[in-house]
């Protein structure tokens, strides 16, 4: 998921419009769980990037992404930018066709 959001709307106001922000995330992260995992593969990991825009995007922990959304609307920043990428994540640092 690779998407900026504009925040201002001329009829909607702004914390709605988070609201619909943040409940799309929950929602492409609730799909992408849903998807057969890989052999080997114990879960799924994401990878995410946030930012004003997509050149100044940073890395971030996915468990931020919603607090650091309501950091830039509280800085009245009107454009978020978010990138999503989902990975199957093996335990202990193996492959997924190696035994432990």
């Amino acid at each position: 998921m690779k998407k900026t959001f504009k925040l201002d709307h001329p009829k909607i106001k702004v914390p709605r419009v988070v609201d619909s922000v943040k409940h799309e995330i929950r929602k492409f992260l609730k799909k992408e769980r849903k998807k057969p995992l890989p052999s080997g593969a114990k879960y799924w990991g994401f990878d995410c990037k946030f930012g004003q825009s997509e050149e100044t995007a940073v890395e971030v922990e996915l468990s931020s992404v919603m607090e650091k959304i309501d950091d830039l609307v509280a800085n009245n920043i009107m454009t978020i930018y978010v990138e999503i990428t989902a990975k199957a994540v093996t335990t202990g640092g193996t492959s997924p066709g190696q035994e432990h």
